[in-house]
């Protein structure tokens, strides 16, 4: 069953998106991956448009999308992946870690959001759960006339915001969440996702983002967690979002 606003054929699953760049956005898709694996699901994962990767005999490889793919199978993946299986997950890998729309014009390509959203059918039909993450924050462009949030429109997957916890979360997560509405698709929830040990008043900012976005975070990974807390939490935050 494909979750409301979704195209035809579009996997049960969901889009993580951020506040900005550098929030967590790979730690909470890769943990929810893993945990959708230990319920015993087929789990898809695909990180679209990625800028910054290293240069391997088979490709560009970038970490975030090997990370996925690690957590998805349950063991190491390294660069030498084959060009296909990278293909599917990452069909838009540059080498500078810049703006996407900046990397993607050097390199001449644009990226055809058609192209992707096929490329998520097709895990559609083959798992059970589909991980997708975007790229910076929801309105990162990824070229002069396409944002990663054109990219969400044509998944039509739930949107969920990892809100990165620090100085600027308060208005970063409530634009964030405010477009993803007026966008029509549905917002999953929101992450609350320590980044800064030394945030002051970091409970102050949560209960008001709690107020802000309509109740409270459907999970929250504290800064430094044990493996087995992590896990523990990336399990409730998958069964909420399964539930929801």
């Amino acid at each position: 069953m494909s979750p409301p606003g979704s195209p035809p054929g579009a996997a049960r699953g969901v889009f993580v998106t951020g506040t900005d760049t550098e929030v967590g956005k790979t730690f909470v898709s890769t943990a929810l991956a893993a945990a959708a694996r230990r319920r015993g699901l087929r789990v898809a994962v695909m990180k679209p448009i990625a800028a910054g990767a290293e240069a391997t005999p088979l490709g560009l490889r970038n970490d975030d999308a090997l990370a996925l793919l690690a957590a998805a199978r349950g063991t190491s993946i390294d660069a030498e992946i084959g060009a296909e299986d990278y293909f599917r997950v990452n069909p838009y890998c540059f080498a500078p870690p810049v703006s996407p729309h900046i990397a993607a014009a050097e390199a001449g390509v644009t990226p055809d959001i058609d192209l992707i959203a096929g490329l998520a059918r097709e895990q559609a039909e083959r798992d059970d759960w589909l991980v997708v993450e975007g790229a910076g924050g929801w309105l990162a462009p990824i070229s002069h006339e396409l944002s990663i949030s054109d990219l969400g429109q044509a998944l039509g997957l739930p949107v969920l915001v990892v809100v990165g916890m620090r100085l600027g979360c308060l208005n970063h997560a409530q634009l964030t969440c405010r477009d993803i509405l007026r966008s029509g698709l549905p917002l999953a929830g929101w992450v609350a996702n320590d980044i800064d040990p030394d945030m002051l008043r970091r409970d102050e900012n949560l209960r008001l983002l709690t107020a802000r976005l309509g109740g409270p975070p459907l999970a929250s990974f504290g800064f430094g967690d044990p493996p087995a807390d992590r896990a523990q939490t990336a399990d409730r935050l998958f069964d909420r979002l399964v539930v929801t």
